[in-house]
């Protein structure tokens, strides 16, 4: 029981230092102008269930960019920019290759759509390929991170706990203080108080 504890405080743990390290790494991204990216890889959020079960609405998406966009086959997961640009991970189903051109053109579909995406995709609109790591559940959290009001919190609720653990750490520095005391004056202080405990 004392084993299971442990090792659910483990994972409790490593899930919040995961969370937290993310959501500092959006807020400096989105701070200096740049995409949220985390050691070269770009985060995304999915506010979809199209791609379910394989990734659940609300989680991120850690997406590889770069390198030749049109090198991707049937089955390859991509994250590209549709018409109304708006960033879309969906899975290829079709690749054509115009080698004088040097560009492909995908059919997409979504795993849980029934039918595949109605315009085709140009490798020029290609973000970036799904690298397969997926945290469910934290995009929502980024997503409000990133916004305004998100912005505002982030700054003052660190702030609060800091304050808190001042206080905290003064309350208990004064029950220790005040224990003590009462200790000292329990085992009799230390010697005589009066005059006439001299003379007895």
């Amino acid at each position: 029981m004392r084993i299971r504890k442990i090792v659910n405080t483990i994972i409790s743990t490593l899930i919040l230092i995961v969370f937290l390290v993310l959501i500092t790494a959006v807020v400096i991204s989105k701070a200096s102008g740049g995409e949220p990216s985390f050691f070269g890889y770009q985060i995304k959020t999915v506010l979809s269930g199209s791609m379910e079960p394989g990734i659940q609405t609300g989680s991120i998406v850690a997406i590889k960019p770069g390198g030749d966009m049109s090198r991707f086959q049937k089955g390859d997961v991509i994250t590209f920019l549709n018409p109304d640009n708006i960033l879309i991970t969906h899975r290829v189903v079709a690749a054509e290759l115009n080698s004088a051109l040097g560009e492909a053109s995908y059919t997409t579909k979504g795993d849980n759509n029934d039918s595949a995406d109605t315009a085709a995709v140009s490798s020029t609109n290609v973000v970036g390929e799904y690298t397969g790591v997926t945290v469910p559940y934290v995009g929502y959290a980024m997503s409000f991170a990133v916004s305004k009001a998100g912005s505002v919190v982030l700054m003052i609720i660190p702030g609060l706990l800091l304050l808190l653990y001042a206080l905290y750490s003064s309350w208990k520095a004064v029950a220790a203080l005040e224990k003590k005391n009462v200790s000292s004056s329990a085992t009799g202080g230390g010697g005589p108080d009066t005059l006439t405990d001299l003379i007895q």
